[in-house]
């Protein structure tokens, strides 16, 4: 508590600005890297190179690997965020504008909620939960909806459906975070998880035959810049400052950032990259928000944080 007492407010407030403005603007970095480079072989790059530093990082400090069981858990959990999740979210930001995709995702405890009810049993429903329900229902149908005179183009459905399942895939990555063997230490586990989920991703990439055009010369200044910031700033400067603020702030307070990185998602989407900011997009991000707001702040568990994503990107 003393510690708490004397930390300098500086730090608190740089580690919240880094959760909620670079893990928000990582969705349009994905964007422009996916316009060059296959998207499953992108995010293997990100991935491999993130999760070898934190996991060198750890051993250098003398921290035990891995025992061969929590290797599995960690292949399974990376199967389920890094190839379903990530690899279908960078799959869709070639069909779908950044900051909608940021949107689409946070509808992650919309489905933590419905698997709450559903299958594990474990949340009864209420009035103030189905309402919360069926508005992040609506607000991802307002996106997708091609009969509401809205304006602007609505989301590409393959690319809504990829999002879709890449929620759903990490909620139940979510759910299986808190029974399986898992590393004590947070930055081994996800080094680890991370380190897992690049070599998935790139054997992934390989089946698709992702390898077989792809020019390392011909991809611009811009893209490998793109890469160099998921990597740098979105998993790993990002990860270290959610690290450290679970360790120093309320869950609650840490949490907040899965509301404001669509927002940040939106709007950088459109001042940075061009993206449209039409009544639909507004609509639509306002709902899901409302949405995951009710039903983080009604007892359902939150999705278990075990990487910086976030929720996010």
């Amino acid at each position: 508590m003393e510690a708490k007492t004397h930390r300098p407010r500086w730090k608190t407030l740089l580690a919240f600005a880094i959760i909620y403005f670079v893990w928000g603007s990582t969705f349009l970095a994905i964007r422009v890297g996916v316009r060059e480079v296959p998207p499953f072989l992108l995010a293997a790059m990100r991935f491999l190179v993130a999760g070898l530093v934190l996991y060198g990082w750890m051993i250098a400090q003398g921290e035990r690997s891995p025992s061969g069981r929590q290797w599995m858990s960690a292949f399974l959990l990376a199967l389920l965020i890094f190839v379903l999740d990530y690899g279908l979210l960078f799959w869709a930001e070639q069909r779908v504008p950044s900051g909608i995709a940021a949107v689409m995702m946070a509808t992650i405890p919309v489905f933590m909620a419905l698997a709450e009810i559903i299958l594990l049993r474990t949340q009864r429903v209420t009035v103030r939960l189905a309402l919360a329900l069926l508005i992040g229902i609506g607000g991802v149908a307002v996106l997708m909806s091609h009969s509401l005179n809205l304006g602007g183009t609505p989301i590409d459905r393959a690319g809504a459906v990829a999002l879709i399942i890449a929620s759903m895939s990490w909620s139940v990555s979510s759910t299986l975070t808190r029974k399986l063997p898992l590393p004590p230490s947070k930055v081994m586990s996800s080094g680890a998880q991370m380190l897992a989920g690049g070599v998935l991703l790139a054997l992934t990439a390989a089946a698709l035959g992702e390898f077989r055009n792809f020019r390392p010369w011909t991809v611009s200044r811009g893209a490998w810049l793109a890469l160099l910031y998921l990597i740098v700033a979105g998993s790993i400067i990002g990860f270290t400052a959610y690290v450290w603020l679970i360790h120093h702030e309320s869950p609650t307070k840490v949490g907040t950032y899965a509301y404001v990185n669509p927002v940040v998602a939106v709007l950088v989407g459109y001042f940075l990259g061009g993206e449209t900011l039409g009544l639909r997009t507004i609509l639509g991000t306002l709902f899901v928000l409302i949405s995951v707001v009710v039903i983080t702040t009604t007892g359902v568990k939150k999705p278990v944080a075990t990487l910086a994503v976030e929720d996010t990107a």
